[in-house]
């Protein structure tokens, strides 16, 4: 799911307030940065495996294991594929510009810091709650549908009882310290990583024909991505599926987060971001050319929320793998878990940050020994109360708005990281300095950022004409607003500009 949608913020004049961003220079922007290392730090203890693993942990979930058929039946086989090429392009220019702002501003609350300092503080404030929102929104979903699917193997036994085990656990976790929720993390993504790539080996060896395959004397090749033409709805719908798309890559950007924590982030920031991305676009786009090429486009374009009908378990069945539909009901666990840890993880430092900005109480700022954010960990997951009576009170309905949010709330930040990265650069160039004096710089400046920004802008109104989504787009549109009111009323005058 977390892994599984916006009107530009200037259309509601949410962005005026950015007069003033000029004129910080390079000394205040390091203070900034100081600012959130005084008192009692988090701890640094994240190294580049953590931040890989957390990126890929963020957006391989449900949405692939799941969802992957919702943008075959859409856009066909070719169309799909050209659909996540696009959404890996997207993501990849959204996080050079994230990856130039955490090397150069390595602070917990990551994007809220960044909005604060190059767009205006109104914004800032906005941005984090709203990053908030995102993962507490689908937090409670998360062990829910986790526990429905332990409840198949184990029917006796209440759901509720794997809820709370759950959450007990993705509790513990975070809270016992930064460094075991990174190696807790990393094994959990390792799951879904190590079973995609034998999902995409097998499936390419019986798409050659090395090993047989059900129904096929000889090797299927890639002739069923063609079978019923290249494009059998036409070419809109590979931007109607954007939506879909751009919500699967959404995670990646917990690198931006986690570079608060990391361990010298000038170097694993940059080669994290590379790394998690290139592997993204492989495992997505490998993954669409094995299930488009071994199954009927009928098949692999089923849009269902079944283990039993995932094309992961399909295909496994067809080349032979014993036990198939247990394997990959065991790893969409490991996936909603691991959604989970991270979620908790991104939103309470949120809340952190909020804390040491005086813009939230004191006490959201205490940490526990080893360094973590126990307050805020413990508030958010009373956050999720509204997930965990989603499967109780009108699922669909909760659901359904809870996924609109999410998706809506990840587009709005990803268009606030390309317009910070503008803003930044224009900023640096305007001091006399060049690309060549940052540790990292997002190639091809300007494009790189107006690109990033106006294809997520496309994203967020196709969000509107989708009226699933339309509910959640109303609720973040009054979200947002009520975040710049209480910002304004409250906040204002006790901000440091």
């Amino acid at each position: 799911m977390s892994n599984d949608n916006e009107k530009t913020l200037q259309a509601g004049g949410f962005l005026n307030e950015q007069s003033g961003y000029q004129d910080r220079s390079n000394a205040q922007t390091s203070a900034i940065a100081r600012d959130h290392d005084t008192g009692k730090p988090l701890k640094r203890a994240m190294t580049k495996r953590h931040l890989v693993m957390i990126s890929l942990g963020g957006a391989i979930g449900t949405g692939l294991f799941l969802g992957s058929g919702d943008v075959i039946s859409q856009a066909g086989p070719v169309g799909a594929i050209l659909s996540y090429l696009l959404g890996g392009v997207i993501a990849y220019m959204v996080m050079l510009c994230l990856g130039e702002l955490a090397v150069h501003m390595p602070v917990s609350g990551s994007f809220g810091e960044y909005a604060r300092t190059y767009i205006g503080p109104g914004t800032g404030y906005m941005i984090t709650w709203l990053y908030w929102l995102t993962w507490t929104a689908t937090l409670g979903t998360e062990f829910t549908a986790a526990a429905l699917l332990m409840q198949e193997w184990f029917p006796s036994v209440s759901m509720w009882t794997w809820t709370l085990i759950f959450a007990g656990s993705i509790f513990t976790l975070n809270v016992s310290s930064t460094r075991l929720f990174a190696e807790s993390e990393f094994w959990l993504s390792l799951v879904k990583v190590l079973t995609i790539i034998c999902f995409i080996g097998l499936g390419l060896a019986a798409i050659f024909g090395v090993i047989s395959y059900h129904g096929h004397e000889s090797a299927p090749l890639f002739s069923k991505l063609t079978e019923h033409g290249w494009f059998p709805n036409g070419v809109f719908p590979i931007f109607a599926t954007m939506l879909i798309v751009n919500f699967a890559f959404s995670g990646t950007e917990l690198i931006g987060v986690a570079a608060g924590e990391a361990e010298n982030p000038a170097q694993t920031v940059p080669k994290a971001i590379n790394a998690a991305i290139w592997r993204l676009l492989i495992f997505f786009v490998g993954t669409i050319i094995v299930i488009c090429a071994l199954l009927p486009y009928e098949m692999a374009g089923l849009n269902s929320n079944s283990v039993s009908n995932s094309p992961f378990v399909t295909v496994f069945n067809y080349i032979g793998i014993p036990y198939a539909e247990d394997i990959i009901r065991f790893v969409i666990i490991t996936a909603l878990l691991s959604a989970a840890n991270s979620g908790l993880f991104a939103a309470s430092r949120m809340m952190w940050s909020l804390s040491a900005k005086n813009q939230l109480s004191k006490v959201f700022k205490k940490l526990t020994a080893s360094g973590t954010p126990i307050v805020a960990i413990t508030v958010t997951m009373f956050g999720a109360i509204p997930g965990l009576l989603s499967e109780h009170f009108a699922p669909e309905t909760i659901f359904k708005n809870l996924l609109g949010v999410a998706a809506f709330t990840m587009v709005v930040v990803w268009i606030s990281i390309c317009m910070c990265q503008f803003n930044f650069r224009r900023q640096w160039i305007k001091s006399g300095k060049t690309a060549k004096d940052l540790k990292f710089a997002a190639p091809l400046f300007p494009l790189t950022p107006i690109l990033g920004g106006v294809f997520c802008t496309i994203t967020c109104i196709s969000m509107v004409a989708d009226p699933s989504m339309q509910v959640g787009f109303v609720c973040c549109i009054l979200f947002i607003a009520a975040c710049y009111a209480s910002y304004f009323f409250f906040y204002k005058e006790k901000t440091s500009m």
